[in-house]
């Protein structure tokens, strides 16, 4: 595809009445919608069923122009010819007969059909996957549905090497609708994983956490030249590989922060051109467990970030039933 060759990604928070004059634009490889957000029939849109504190804006990604979009079986995509937008959404119900759990063989068939796709593409790189899926924490040992979701999606990712992972965020729908939800950014270059100093990276978590490891890294370098942001995973108050601050909100989000901090660190030794601290080249999305906890989250983000970081706060339910809050986003 003819274009710009320099691998190119805005985000921005946009309010609108409607998703459909934010794609008008040539350069828009996706819109993101949440909560009671419209449905619209446009391969570039997704909406997200995560409720948001007050009024949420529209999650615009600009890429470069001309940007091209369509539909390969149940995928929806879009490219610039550098990145690559996808999304696929799996009903859970189309294997409740498969033999095992219904989440781990949905999960097995989003990643294999995201993986097929995305190698046979000229954008082979994943650098980044979003996954939301009900009732993510429901059931015991095992047999909670986060760590069935994590054997699924390992099946389906295939041979792979850990150091290699895209980052990711997995995340909890709360509206009973058992559609996994999986969306990404692929490249036509590679990025370069970071892990952060202060935690286990996911994929060597203990047995512990459950029989398959979680497959991503903790963030995602763009590729070199590229103007691009660094791509930060689902982060939370983990400390090693256990949660700190069980009950302690405030704590949480402190400590929340104290891990982007080091991750933002990592990410700067070998990119230091990178700011130090969140700014007005970030955008983060907060998920918040407890509905009632979302405005007190709120007043701590306006406290310690006040209006120069623009973000979303998002009801969800986190991967961890002792974690309260997780924050994911971009930074640049």
């Amino acid at each position: 595809m003819p274009g710009d060759p320099t691998p190119r990604l805005q985000v921005e928070y946009v309010h609108a009445a409607s998703p459909a004059p934010l794609l008008a634009g040539h350069d828009i490889l996706a819109v993101l919608g949440f909560g009671d957000a419209p449905q619209l029939d446009d391969p570039r849109y997704l909406r997200v069923p995560l409720m948001p504190h007050g009024v949420a804006p529209f999650e615009v990604w600009h890429g470069n122009a001309p940007v091209v979009h369509g539909r390969d079986g149940d995928i929806r995509w879009s490219s610039d010819g550098q990145l690559l937008f996808g999304v696929i959404e799996v009903d859970e119900a189309r294997f409740e007969a498969a033999g095992e759990s219904a989440i781990t063989a949905a999960a097995e068939h989003a990643y294999a059909r995201m993986t097929g796709f995305v190698r046979g593409s000229d954008t082979p790189h994943l650098l980044r996957i979003w996954n939301y899926l009900d009732a993510i924490t429901l059931g015991e040992g095992d047999a909670e549905r986060y760590r069935e979701f994590c054997v699924g999606r390992a099946r389906g990712l295939g041979d792979f090497d850990a150091l290699d992972l895209p980052a990711a965020t997995a995340i909890g729908r709360c509206d009973d609708a058992r559609v996994v939800q999986v969306y990404w950014l692929a490249a036509r270059a590679p990025g370069t994983p970071v892990e952060n100093p202060r935690q286990v990276s996911a994929y060597r978590y203990p047995r512990q956490y459950g029989r398959q490891q979680p497959s991503f890294a903790r963030a995602m370098l763009p590729p070199p030249g590229s103007a691009m942001p660094l791509l930060l995973s689902g982060t939370a108050s983990v400390v090693g590989h256990a949660t700190a601050h069980v009950g302690e909100l405030l704590a949480q989000l402190d400590e929340t922060f104290n891990n982007f901090d080091a991750l933002i660190d990592a990410a700067r030794a070998r990119r230091s051109d990178l700011p130090a601290n969140f700014g007005a080249g970030s955008r983060l999305k907060v998920y918040v467990r407890d509905h009632g906890d979302m405005a007190a989250v709120a007043e701590a983000l306006d406290r310690r970030l006040g209006d120069r970081v623009p973000r979303l706060l998002l009801h969800a339910a986190i991967c961890r039933r002792e974690l309260a809050v997780e924050i994911d986003g971009v930074h640049g």
